[in-house]
């Protein structure tokens, strides 16, 4: 069974392998970001469901329920919202 990221609504297949950002990109969803891990908290979105998990440890503030994407991965179904 195929893993998916569902961003607004709209689902996508998720490859766990990626970042979040990267699965982002791979779908054409415009997602600002400068950094890539982890310092600057630009690609920041709401967790709506499911699980990130952090390749390196955020340097940027997040609030409960926000997630860095350019940092994280996951190997479940997500659900985000984009800001």
């Amino acid at each position: 069974m195929s893993k998916k990221i569902t961003v607004n609504g709209i689902e996508y297949p998720l490859d766990s392998e990626k970042t979040l950002l990267e699965n982002l990109e791979a779908q054409a969803i415009k997602q600002e970001y400068h950094c890539r891990d982890g310092h600057c908290g630009v690609c920041r979105c709401r967790l709506i469901s499911g699980q990130a998990d952090y390749i390196n440890y955020p340097m940027a503030y997040l609030r409960d329920g926000e997630v860095l994407t350019c940092c994280s991965k996951s190997k479940q179904d997500i659900v985000l919202a984009t800001y």
